[in-house]
């Protein structure tokens, strides 16, 4: 028997509510990993972890905001727990590692092209892996070729994310990689869904757990939610993630920069020797000028 999926239960209001928490996530990520790469004085694993796990959580708070909406009328929905915070945990590894290739290796093509990889197929995997936690009195069935495509945006997706995160300055900048970003993400999960058919077993039957997905769900939510609320609140009150490394403390090849001290400007090129074209001659008239200690 096949079932009814409906994956709009509540109309826009989860689409909506899950592309904010993906750009939420994406913004905290991309500014966390700038921070690190373009100022070398700060902690970079420090910030390149909370990037990830800022990342990680957006993305599978994103995936499970999303799945309130899922429904399939013949049949009530459970999630098994370990399953689902399993997958947070292979998203915040997984984006970790492509984060960590990039925080180190820089923004080459091969170290872009390995960390968008493994980005990407952990954001894949944490989708499936969370839809495999799902518990229903049937089976969901895949369209091979949906699903390729949808691992095919999330590891474009990914790869785009930490170009942003080592190459674009500025907040705004930043905040509009970010809005990208959310659309990819929420892109993989909906082509994803979309390739989702169930199978009823016969007749429905309980579950083991009662409730809509939301009320299942919502408790499951609350400590990803409430850890980017506090990435946030980091970030806010860090001057350099919020406007950027100012251009007085950005020290110039070969020269070292005090706190509080402006640097000072290096002339352009060809301006050393016409210095000392014009500097030479009046050093030689001050010489011919001034008495000698042997005329006295």
């Amino acid at each position: 028997m096949q079932g009814t999926v409906d994956g709009f239960s509540y109309g826009l209001v989860t689409p909506v509510a899950a592309y904010f928490m993906a750009c939420l996530g994406g913004a905290l990520g991309l500014r966390c990993t700038t921070r690190s790469v373009r100022n070398r004085r700060s902690f970079k694993p420090g910030w390149l972890a909370l990037g990830a796990t800022a990342i990680g959580s957006g993305i599978w708070t994103m995936h499970f905001v999303a799945m309130m909406g899922f429904t399939v009328a013949e049949a009530p929905i459970g999630y098994d727990k370990p399953t689902t915070f399993a997958s947070l945990a292979v998203a915040i590894v997984m984006v970790g590692i492509g984060i960590f290739i990039v925080g180190y290796r820089g923004a080459g093509p091969m170290a872009l092209v390995t960390g968008g990889t493994i980005t990407g197929l952990g954001v894949a995997s944490m989708h499936y892996l969370g839809m495999a936690g799902m518990r229903l009195q049937g089976r969901l069935e895949y369209d091979t070729l949906t699903v390729s495509l949808s691992v095919v945006i999330a590891v474009v997706a990914a790869t785009s994310a930490l170009w942003a995160a080592v190459s674009i300055h500025g907040f705004m900048a930043s905040l509009g990689a970010s809005l990208v970003m959310g659309v990819a993400v929420s892109g993989m999960h909906y082509t994803g869904m979309a390739a989702v058919s169930v199978h009823l077993h016969g007749a429905a039957g309980p579950t083991g757990q009662s409730g809509s997905p939301a009320t299942l769900l919502a408790p499951l939510l609350i400590g990803p939610a409430v850890f980017l609320l506090l990435a946030a609140v980091v970030v806010m009150f860090d001057p350099l993630l919020v406007m950027g490394e100012p251009h007085r403390l950005r020290p110039e090849a070969g020269q070292a920069v005090r706190p509080g001290v402006p640097s000072q400007r290096k002339p352009s090129y060809g301006q050393p020797a016409a210095w000392a074209a014009g500097r030479a001659p009046r050093r030689a008239a001050q010489r011919q000028e001034s008495p000698r200690a042997t005329d006295w």
